[in-house]
């Protein structure tokens, strides 16, 4: 007999009645969400970039992708929980996680400013409510019971790879259809069109794209289906050219975890030595645009370089979301990348030792930082006037552990490793075993651990990065062959 609460109808009881069957189906269908919400709602403002006043959008308008996938996500999780789908195994990443969203709770109370603790730096959105979406997506994530679902996810990660990539062709090959071109970097001394996608930023994107290709690989030399294999093998070859268009270190960080991660899942699950073959697919598009790049046939270099700085501080920062001032020349090179990246994490680490324990506040690394409120009345009461008023500031650091320490504490980054460490521990021990597709989302998760240590949670990347996450410790159960199914139907 169903069960029914306070008497009422089985139908309105269906959380109380619903299968670990059916609420997989609903999680995949939820983490689609988290794989697609964002960058489609990043089409409007690049859509409407070049149009009048009247019509332009901005890009705040992108965390309302954000809201919609994650609150459907923090349903299916407040299901999971009351329901007990993610087990007791899921126990300790969970309450890992529950700890840093309280602690950013507590960082938000101690903060600069509540409204952007809560929502997120204007054109960024991760405030203390994205931090509970992750939180939603990773618990979503880690209480999928079948493989199907999971393999719905990996198709989810691949389809968004295939779409920010697609987008960026347009956007390096024409200009349009991006905040990032030639004609706007010249005056840094940048004549190209970096890709940047529908993830609001090169860096973002490459990032983004470091999760698909992992996938991508790891699924065609996983897959028994030489159609798919196919299909993967073209989705590969694809993410591998745009990553180093998007001209930063991520992308060929994320380049080198994917074709590692290939290499060693043909070894760990005993596949064929001669799928190492599908690597081919990654290494010649990505050099292939890289000669692109250094000979002017993508833009107007005569050489390939990272532009790393031009990119984090001027152009995205400064320029699109006014998060920071410019670069000061006089104390760091913006041209030289690992100086302004040792600039960004030597400062980032004073602001540590000022803040220990609650940081500065959720996405407001910046204000600790402004020496001036600007020239004018009307600059005292405008956050955009005052904060590019204060050169040498900035809002992001990139390395996503630096980030968390400074912004929410030290006991923040504490609970943050602890989640992370359990992620690489569960999956390493049952990695022999493992479906295919577990496996798969499994080293999805370890490239985003990784790329960590040089990029910054953004709402395009960190949704598809905690849905991986959790799905990789979930206890699934293989798809049985159709031919047992009906043994046992006769």
């Amino acid at each position: 007999m169903a069960k029914t609460l306070f008497n009422s109808s089985d139908k309105s009881n269906f959380i109380l009645n619903m299968s670990e069957e059916k609420y997989s189906k609903l999680a995949s269908i939820g983490l689609l969400t988290a794989c697609f919400c964002t960058s489609l709602f990043t089409m409007i403002p690049e859509i409407f970039r070049e149009a009048d006043s009247a019509t332009k959008v901005s890009y705040e308008v992108v965390a309302g992708g954000l809201a919609i996938s994650g609150v459907i996500c923090l349903i299916l999780a407040l299901i999971s929980l009351i329901r007990k789908f993610s087990g007791k195994h899921s126990l300790f990443p969970v309450c890992a996680f529950g700890a840093v969203v309280l602690l950013a709770a507590v960082s938000l109370i101690f903060s600069y400013d509540y409204n952007v603790g809560v929502y997120g730096f204007p054109k960024r959105g991760e405030g203390l409510l994205a931090i509970l979406y992750y939180f939603g997506f990773f618990v979503t994530g880690i209480s999928i019971k079948n493989e199907k679902a999971l393999k719905t996810l990996s198709a989810g990660i691949i389809g968004a790879g295939v779409l920010n990539s697609l987008w960026s062709l347009i956007q390096v090959f024409t200009g349009k259809l991006t905040f990032y071109t030639a004609r706007d970097a010249h005056y840094v001394g940048f004549k190209a069109n970096p890709a940047s996608g529908l993830s609001q930023s090169p860096i973002f994107l490459a990032m983004v794209l470091s999760l698909a290709l992992t996938v991508a690989l790891a699924a065609a030399i996983l897959t028994g289906s030489k159609k798919n294999r196919i299909l993967c093998i073209v989705c590969s070859a694809l993410f591998a050219f745009v990553m180093p268009l998007t001209y930063c270190i991520q992308g060929f960080v994320g380049l080198g975890a994917a074709i590692i991660s290939a290499a060693v899942i043909v070894f760990i699950k005993k596949a064929p030595k001669v799928r190492l073959a599908v690597i081919l697919s990654a290494v010649i598009p990505a050099a292939l645009a890289i000669t692109f790049a250094a000979t002017g046939v993508i833009g107007d270099e005569d050489s390939y370089k990272l532009r790393d700085g031009y990119i984090l501080w001027s152009m995205d920062s400064f320029q699109r979301v006014q998060g920071s001032g410019r670069c000061d020349g006089s104390v760091v090179d913006i041209s030289d990348v690992s100086a302004v990246y040792s600039r960004l994490n030597d400062k980032t680490l004073k602001l540590i030792k000022k803040y220990p324990m609650t940081g500065t506040g959720p996405e407001q690394l910046v204000y600790p930082q402004l020496y001036t409120m600007g020239v004018g009345v009307n600059s005292y009461n405008e956050l955009s006037e005052i904060i590019p008023n204060n050169d040498g500031t900035f809002d992001k650091v990139y390395n996503e552990y630096l980030y968390t320490a400074a912004t929410r504490g030290i006991p923040s980054l504490i609970a943050l490793a602890a989640l992370l460490i359990w992620v690489i521990a569960s999956g390493r021990k049952r990695l022999k075993n493992a479906p295919a597709e577990s496996t798969v989302l499994y080293f999805a998760a370890l490239t985003g651990i990784l790329i960590f240590f040089v990029g910054c949670s953004n709402i395009t990347f960190s949704p598809i990065f905690w849905a991986a996450a959790g799905a990789s410790g979930a206890a699934v159960k293989p798809v049985k062959p159709k031919a047992e199914k009906r043994k046992r139907k006769k």
